[in-house]
């Protein structure tokens, strides 16, 4: 390119309206009960029901909780050579994540029978589907979109907010135009656009789950994000923690409104 032609792509960069970050929080409408031996790597909701992948050597496991009550339904161990991580459904399977060990494990619905895995290179950290395409997180802050049916890699999407890419992505959810990320060891959830992996939205979730209330170790983070679609409702929880958390997303105390303000608290090019 020349010096001409890339002066003239800065200048059309720089001409680009900022993208307004709205500043938003949780409004919890349910507390559930939760396993507090599970090391929540991935959660996913489908038909009634959460389904969980957990991690750790000789502790892994995919298991189903009632939606209405947080009570643990059927669990399948996962073998001590594998660290479970994230989890989503594609039509009537489930797709699990699984750390260092290149394996993403298909299971099939209802009976989570395991039908097959696919290989792929590097960490798995989260994954989610948006109907058409796998999208998995690997610790970075880029995301990689996948194909379905053979899981092989299409795409990458660097995330950032305010032109800083944001690391350490962790479990995923995909809803509409958006995937919903949880940040490792941070009480944050990144909204990001899938078109151009700009952050329009910081999710503050701090106030979920007292350090008082958690298991005293630096892992006992938030972790874990499902979507229910019927109703719109999140579901949120962490690793070790001893509630779930049914969740709608609203705007922040004293956040300006990102839709009528002229100045919003955060803006990212």
């Amino acid at each position: 390119m020349s010096r001409h032609g890339w002066w003239l792509g800065m200048l059309l960069w720089l001409s680009l309206p900022a993208v307004a970050v709205e500043r938003l929080t949780v409004r919890v409408l349910e507390t559930l009960p939760h396993d507090i031996n599970a090391f929540t790597q991935g959660l996913e909701w489908h038909d009634g029901r959460l389904f969980e992948s957990t991690g750790l050597y000789g502790q892994s496991s995919l298991r189903w909780l009632e939606g209405d009550s947080g009570e643990p339904g059927r669990r399948i161990m996962l073998a001590d050579s594998l660290f479970g991580e994230g989890l989503a459904r594609v039509e009537d399977r489930l797709v699990q994540l699984t750390w260092r060990e290149g394996l993403a494990l298909v299971w099939q619905l209802p009976e989570l029978r395991l039908l097959k895995a696919f290989s792929y290179q590097g960490e798995g950290w989260g994954l989610c589907f948006d109907g058409d395409s796998l999208w998995m997180s690997d610790g970075s802050a880029t995301l990689q979109r996948r194909d379905p049916a053979d899981f092989t890699l299409q795409r990458r999407l660097n995330v950032r907010l305010g032109g800083v890419p944001q690391g350490r992505l962790n479990d995923l959810a995909c809803v509409g135009r958006h995937i919903y990320a949880n940040v490792w060891k941070q009480a944050r959830i990144l909204r990001i656009r899938k078109d151009s992996g700009e952050v329009d939205a910081v999710i503050d979730a701090s106030a979920l789950l007292p350090l008082s209330q958690r298991v005293s170790h630096h892992e006992a983070v938030l972790n874990g994000i499902a979507h229910d679609q019927r109703s719109g409702d999140f579901y949120l929880t962490g690793k070790w923690w001893p509630r779930l958390f049914r969740v709608r997303f609203v705007q922040a105390p004293g956040a300006p409104d990102a839709g009528n303000s002229a100045t919003p608290a955060l803006s990212a090019r």
